[in-house]
Protein backbone atom coordinates (compact mmCIF):
# COMPACT_ATOMS: atom_id res chain seq x y z
CA UNK A 1 0.00 0.00 0.00
CA UNK A 2 1.39 3.50 -1.02
CA UNK A 3 1.51 6.98 0.61
CA UNK A 4 -1.56 7.70 -1.00
CA UNK A 5 -3.36 4.99 -0.04
CA UNK A 6 -2.72 5.27 3.67
CA UNK A 7 -3.81 8.35 4.16
CA UNK A 8 -6.71 8.32 1.48
CA UNK A 9 -9.20 8.14 4.09
CA UNK A 10 -8.24 10.95 6.03
CA UNK A 11 -8.38 12.67 2.72
CA UNK A 12 -12.09 12.04 2.06
CA UNK A 13 -12.80 11.92 5.81
CA UNK A 14 -13.19 8.38 6.20
CA UNK A 15 -11.54 8.33 9.24
CA UNK A 16 -13.36 8.63 12.11
CA UNK A 17 -10.12 9.32 14.81
CA UNK A 18 -10.30 12.63 16.47
CA UNK A 19 -7.90 14.71 15.39
CA UNK A 20 -4.89 15.60 17.48
CA UNK A 21 -4.02 19.37 18.34
CA UNK A 22 -0.84 19.40 15.67
CA UNK A 23 -3.47 18.11 13.13
CA UNK A 24 -5.57 20.57 13.76
CA UNK A 25 -2.92 23.31 13.38
CA UNK A 26 -1.81 21.37 10.29
CA UNK A 27 -5.75 21.85 8.97
CA UNK A 28 -6.16 25.11 10.12
CA UNK A 29 -2.52 26.78 8.90
CA UNK A 30 -2.91 25.18 5.25
CA UNK A 31 -6.53 26.31 4.76
CA UNK A 32 -5.41 29.03 2.66
CA UNK A 33 -3.46 27.14 0.38
CA UNK A 34 -5.99 24.12 0.29
CA UNK A 35 -8.54 26.21 -0.38
CA UNK A 36 -6.60 28.09 -3.29
CA UNK A 37 -5.62 25.18 -4.57
CA UNK A 38 -8.93 23.60 -4.62
CA UNK A 39 -10.57 26.93 -6.50
CA UNK A 40 -7.42 26.37 -8.99
CA UNK A 41 -8.59 22.92 -9.84
CA UNK A 42 -11.94 23.50 -10.27
CA UNK A 43 -11.50 26.40 -12.78
CA UNK A 44 -9.45 23.97 -14.39
CA UNK A 45 -11.99 21.69 -14.89
CA UNK A 46 -14.97 24.46 -15.71
CA UNK A 47 -12.44 25.63 -18.91
CA UNK A 48 -11.82 21.96 -19.99
CA UNK A 49 -14.14 19.57 -21.76
CA UNK A 50 -11.95 17.23 -22.88
CA UNK A 51 -8.32 15.83 -21.55
CA UNK A 52 -6.26 17.04 -24.44
CA UNK A 53 -2.96 18.94 -24.94
CA UNK A 54 -4.59 22.14 -24.26
CA UNK A 55 -5.75 20.87 -20.79
CA UNK A 56 -2.12 19.80 -19.91
CA UNK A 57 -0.61 22.84 -20.71
CA UNK A 58 -2.96 24.80 -18.72
CA UNK A 59 -2.56 22.71 -16.01
CA UNK A 60 1.27 23.35 -16.27
CA UNK A 61 0.49 26.76 -15.74
CA UNK A 62 -1.71 26.18 -13.10
CA UNK A 63 0.72 24.35 -11.14
CA UNK A 64 3.23 26.92 -11.40
CA UNK A 65 1.16 29.74 -10.26
CA UNK A 66 0.07 26.92 -7.18
CA UNK A 67 4.30 27.65 -6.21
CA UNK A 68 4.94 23.83 -6.54
CA UNK A 69 7.91 25.18 -8.65
CA UNK A 70 8.85 24.76 -12.48
CA UNK A 71 10.30 21.80 -12.93
CA UNK A 72 7.86 20.27 -10.36
CA UNK A 73 5.03 21.41 -12.38
CA UNK A 74 6.50 19.90 -15.57
CA UNK A 75 7.67 16.69 -13.92
CA UNK A 76 4.04 16.27 -12.85
CA UNK A 77 2.60 17.16 -15.88
CA UNK A 78 4.62 14.61 -18.20
CA UNK A 79 3.87 12.18 -15.97
CA UNK A 80 0.24 12.91 -16.11
CA UNK A 81 0.21 12.38 -19.89
CA UNK A 82 1.04 8.65 -19.13
CA UNK A 83 -1.11 8.11 -16.43
CA UNK A 84 -4.35 9.22 -17.82
CA UNK A 85 -3.34 6.86 -21.13
CA UNK A 86 -2.87 4.28 -19.13
CA UNK A 87 -6.08 4.58 -16.54
CA UNK A 88 -8.43 5.91 -19.58
CA UNK A 89 -9.43 8.69 -17.59
CA UNK A 90 -11.46 10.65 -18.96
CA UNK A 91 -14.13 12.22 -16.19
CA UNK A 92 -12.54 15.28 -14.25
CA UNK A 93 -13.14 13.98 -10.40
CA UNK A 94 -10.36 11.09 -11.54
CA UNK A 95 -7.98 13.37 -13.48
CA UNK A 96 -8.14 15.47 -10.58
CA UNK A 97 -7.62 12.53 -7.97
CA UNK A 98 -4.88 11.24 -10.53
CA UNK A 99 -2.99 15.17 -10.20
CA UNK A 100 -3.27 15.20 -6.19
CA UNK A 101 -1.55 11.41 -5.99
CA UNK A 102 1.19 12.16 -8.33
CA UNK A 103 1.92 15.50 -6.01
CA UNK A 104 1.82 12.89 -3.51
CA UNK A 105 3.68 10.32 -4.92
CA UNK A 106 6.35 12.85 -5.96
CA UNK A 107 6.41 14.27 -2.27
CA UNK A 108 6.87 11.08 -0.71
CA UNK A 109 9.57 10.45 -3.11
CA UNK A 110 11.58 13.46 -2.40
CA UNK A 111 11.01 12.74 1.41
CA UNK A 112 12.36 9.04 1.26
CA UNK A 113 16.45 10.26 2.81
CA UNK A 114 15.32 13.19 4.41
CA UNK A 115 15.82 13.92 7.91
CA UNK A 116 12.97 16.59 9.40
CA UNK A 117 14.43 15.92 13.27
CA UNK A 118 16.50 18.76 14.25
CA UNK A 119 20.17 17.43 14.90
CA UNK A 120 20.16 17.77 18.95
CA UNK A 121 23.09 16.58 20.85
CA UNK A 122 23.72 15.40 24.06
CA UNK A 123 25.67 17.99 25.40
CA UNK A 124 25.67 21.42 23.95
CA UNK A 125 23.29 22.17 21.14
CA UNK A 126 24.34 24.78 18.92
CA UNK A 127 22.13 26.22 15.95
CA UNK A 128 22.68 29.07 13.76
CA UNK A 129 19.54 30.83 12.21
CA UNK A 130 20.12 33.01 9.10
CA UNK A 131 17.79 34.66 6.29
CA UNK A 132 16.95 37.94 4.95
CA UNK A 133 15.62 40.78 7.31
CA UNK A 134 11.68 40.09 8.30
CA UNK A 135 11.19 36.62 6.82
CA UNK A 136 10.13 35.94 10.51
CA UNK A 137 13.69 34.65 11.67
CA UNK A 138 13.82 36.48 15.08
CA UNK A 139 10.36 35.39 16.19
CA UNK A 140 11.38 31.71 14.94
CA UNK A 141 13.97 31.60 17.59
CA UNK A 142 11.85 32.82 20.40
CA UNK A 143 9.43 30.42 19.37
CA UNK A 144 11.76 27.61 19.39
CA UNK A 145 13.45 29.28 22.59
CA UNK A 146 10.31 28.81 24.43
CA UNK A 147 9.55 25.21 23.47
CA UNK A 148 12.85 23.79 24.52
CA UNK A 149 12.52 25.73 27.73
CA UNK A 150 9.05 24.18 28.08
CA UNK A 151 10.71 20.84 27.64
CA UNK A 152 13.09 21.60 30.68
CA UNK A 153 15.89 22.53 28.31
CA UNK A 154 18.49 25.47 29.41
CA UNK A 155 18.87 27.88 26.82
CA UNK A 156 20.82 30.49 25.97
CA UNK A 157 20.14 33.22 23.07
CA UNK A 158 23.02 35.09 21.12
CA UNK A 159 22.06 38.29 19.70
CA UNK A 160 24.68 38.46 16.63
CA UNK A 161 22.74 40.17 14.00
CA UNK A 162 24.37 43.45 15.50
CA UNK A 163 23.77 45.64 12.13
CA UNK A 164 20.29 46.78 13.54
CA UNK A 165 19.78 47.97 16.57
CA UNK A 166 15.98 46.53 16.15
CA UNK A 167 17.46 43.13 15.81
CA UNK A 168 18.72 42.99 19.26
CA UNK A 169 15.86 44.54 20.88
CA UNK A 170 13.38 42.45 19.21
CA UNK A 171 15.34 39.11 20.39
CA UNK A 172 15.55 40.48 23.92
CA UNK A 173 12.23 40.77 24.00
CA UNK A 174 11.40 37.47 22.61
CA UNK A 175 14.04 36.19 25.18
CA UNK A 176 11.77 37.75 28.07
CA UNK A 177 8.71 35.98 26.66
CA UNK A 178 9.91 33.19 26.45
CA UNK A 179 11.89 33.21 29.66
CA UNK A 180 15.33 32.64 28.71
CA UNK A 181 18.55 34.99 28.64
CA UNK A 182 19.89 36.82 25.32
CA UNK A 183 23.83 37.19 25.15
CA UNK A 184 24.44 40.77 23.76
CA UNK A 185 26.70 43.01 22.61
CA UNK A 186 26.51 47.16 21.13
CA UNK A 187 24.95 47.79 18.00
CA UNK A 188 27.23 47.75 15.74
CA UNK A 189 29.71 45.42 17.14
CA UNK A 190 31.43 42.32 16.38
CA UNK A 191 28.90 39.60 15.47
CA UNK A 192 31.50 36.87 16.33
CA UNK A 193 32.66 38.46 19.44
CA UNK A 194 28.94 38.06 21.10
CA UNK A 195 28.84 34.01 19.71
CA UNK A 196 32.13 33.76 20.97
CA UNK A 197 30.78 35.09 24.35
CA UNK A 198 27.75 33.57 24.33
CA UNK A 199 29.27 29.91 23.49
CA UNK A 200 31.51 30.66 26.75
CA UNK A 201 28.50 31.34 28.43
CA UNK A 202 26.92 28.11 27.19
CA UNK A 203 29.39 25.67 28.42
CA UNK A 204 30.11 27.54 31.64
CA UNK A 205 26.14 27.26 32.46
CA UNK A 206 25.98 23.96 30.98
CA UNK A 207 23.36 25.34 28.56
CA UNK A 208 21.69 22.87 25.83
CA UNK A 209 20.97 24.60 23.42
CA UNK A 210 22.38 28.13 21.91
CA UNK A 211 20.44 29.69 19.28
CA UNK A 212 22.24 32.52 17.19
CA UNK A 213 20.58 34.96 15.42
CA UNK A 214 22.65 36.61 12.15
CA UNK A 215 22.75 39.23 10.07
CA UNK A 216 20.50 39.09 6.63
CA UNK A 217 22.38 41.12 4.07
CA UNK A 218 22.15 39.70 0.90
CA UNK A 219 23.17 42.81 -1.00
CA UNK A 220 27.07 41.97 -0.52
CA UNK A 221 27.00 38.05 -0.55
CA UNK A 222 30.56 37.99 -0.04
CA UNK A 223 30.41 40.06 3.07
CA UNK A 224 27.52 37.64 4.58
CA UNK A 225 29.76 34.33 3.23
CA UNK A 226 32.88 36.02 5.37
CA UNK A 227 30.99 36.69 8.33
CA UNK A 228 29.36 33.48 8.50
CA UNK A 229 32.43 31.62 8.36
CA UNK A 230 33.94 33.79 10.71
CA UNK A 231 30.93 32.92 13.55
CA UNK A 232 31.49 29.46 12.53
CA UNK A 233 35.05 29.30 13.02
CA UNK A 234 34.96 30.69 16.70
CA UNK A 235 32.62 28.04 17.42
CA UNK A 236 34.51 25.70 16.08
CA UNK A 237 37.56 26.97 18.40
CA UNK A 238 35.41 25.74 21.11
CA UNK A 239 32.85 22.92 19.84
CA UNK A 240 34.68 21.32 17.08
CA UNK A 241 31.80 19.82 15.43
CA UNK A 242 29.61 22.54 15.74
CA UNK A 243 27.28 24.38 14.92
CA UNK A 244 24.76 21.32 14.68
CA UNK A 245 22.66 23.04 12.65
CA UNK A 246 22.43 25.98 10.38
CA UNK A 247 18.73 26.82 9.80
CA UNK A 248 17.67 29.19 6.88
CA UNK A 249 14.40 31.37 7.89
CA UNK A 250 12.00 31.90 4.89
CA UNK A 251 9.06 33.43 4.69
CA UNK A 252 6.01 30.67 2.82
CA UNK A 253 3.85 34.16 1.79
CA UNK A 254 6.51 35.46 -0.71
CA UNK A 255 6.01 31.82 -2.68
CA UNK A 256 8.95 32.10 -5.39
CA UNK A 257 11.15 34.88 -3.64
CA UNK A 258 12.07 32.58 -0.70
CA UNK A 259 12.79 29.74 -2.81
CA UNK A 260 15.11 32.32 -4.80
CA UNK A 261 16.80 33.14 -1.76
CA UNK A 262 17.15 29.63 0.02
CA UNK A 263 19.48 28.90 -3.81
CA UNK A 264 21.62 32.26 -2.50
CA UNK A 265 21.77 31.28 0.94
CA UNK A 266 22.76 27.28 0.00
CA UNK A 267 25.38 28.78 -2.34
CA UNK A 268 26.80 30.82 0.74
CA UNK A 269 26.76 28.81 3.36
CA UNK A 270 26.47 25.21 4.72
CA UNK A 271 22.38 25.04 5.14
CA UNK A 272 21.35 21.93 6.88
CA UNK A 273 17.51 22.79 6.47
CA UNK A 274 14.52 24.86 6.32
CA UNK A 275 12.14 26.93 8.62
CA UNK A 276 9.42 28.19 7.11
CA UNK A 277 7.80 30.86 8.89
CA UNK A 278 3.82 32.50 8.18
CA UNK A 279 2.95 28.68 6.22
CA UNK A 280 -1.16 29.59 7.62
CA UNK A 281 -0.44 33.45 5.97
CA UNK A 282 -0.14 32.20 2.36
CA UNK A 283 -1.85 30.60 -0.17
CA UNK A 284 1.57 29.37 -1.84
CA UNK A 285 2.23 26.41 0.51
CA UNK A 286 3.04 24.57 -2.26
CA UNK A 287 6.53 26.41 -2.40
CA UNK A 288 7.52 23.29 0.47
CA UNK A 289 7.60 21.09 -2.68
CA UNK A 290 9.67 23.06 -4.96
CA UNK A 291 11.97 23.69 -2.16
CA UNK A 292 12.55 20.14 -0.97
CA UNK A 293 12.21 19.18 -5.18
CA UNK A 294 14.29 21.29 -6.75
CA UNK A 295 17.42 22.45 -3.75
CA UNK A 296 16.72 19.23 -1.92
CA UNK A 297 17.22 20.93 1.66
CA UNK A 298 14.90 19.40 4.32
CA UNK A 299 12.11 21.41 5.59
CA UNK A 300 12.56 20.94 9.72
CA UNK A 301 10.16 24.06 11.10
CA UNK A 302 7.02 25.15 9.76
CA UNK A 303 4.77 28.57 11.29
CA UNK A 304 1.48 27.61 11.46
CA UNK A 305 -0.01 30.53 13.58
CA UNK A 306 1.22 33.96 15.52
CA UNK A 307 1.24 32.65 19.07
CA UNK A 308 4.18 31.54 20.71
CA UNK A 309 3.02 27.44 20.50
CA UNK A 310 2.54 27.45 17.14
CA UNK A 311 6.03 26.72 15.56
CA UNK A 312 5.31 22.86 14.79
CA UNK A 313 8.45 20.39 13.47
CA UNK A 314 7.65 19.55 10.46
CA UNK A 315 5.60 16.46 9.63
CA UNK A 316 5.42 15.60 5.78
CA UNK A 317 2.19 13.44 6.31
CA UNK A 318 0.31 16.30 8.36
CA UNK A 319 1.53 18.51 5.72
CA UNK A 320 0.26 16.64 2.51
CA UNK A 321 -2.98 15.56 4.70
CA UNK A 322 -3.97 19.40 5.36
CA UNK A 323 -2.82 20.70 1.54
CA UNK A 324 -4.78 17.72 -0.05
CA UNK A 325 -7.66 17.13 2.03
CA UNK A 326 -11.01 17.36 0.91
CA UNK A 327 -9.57 17.57 -2.49
CA UNK A 328 -10.14 14.27 -3.39
CA UNK A 329 -13.16 13.50 -5.69
CA UNK A 330 -15.40 10.44 -5.25
CA UNK A 331 -15.75 8.61 -8.93
CA UNK A 332 -18.21 5.68 -10.23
Amino acid sequence: MGFFDKIKKVFTGETEEPQTEVQEKYDKGLEKSRKTFGERMNELFANFRTVDEDFFEELEETLIGADVGFQTAIKITDELRQEVKLRNAKKPAEVQNAIIEKLVDLYEAEGINEHNELNMQPGLTVMLFVGVNGVGKTTSIGKLAHQFKEEGKKVLLAAADTFRAGAIDQLVVWGERAGVEVVRGKAGGDPAAVVFDAVERAKAENADVLLVDTAGRLQNKVNLMKELEKIKRVIQRELPDAPHEVLLVVDATTGQNAMVQAKQFKETTDVTGLVLSKLDGTAKGGIVLAIRNELQLPVKLVGLGEGIDDLEPFDPTEFVIGLFKGLIQETD
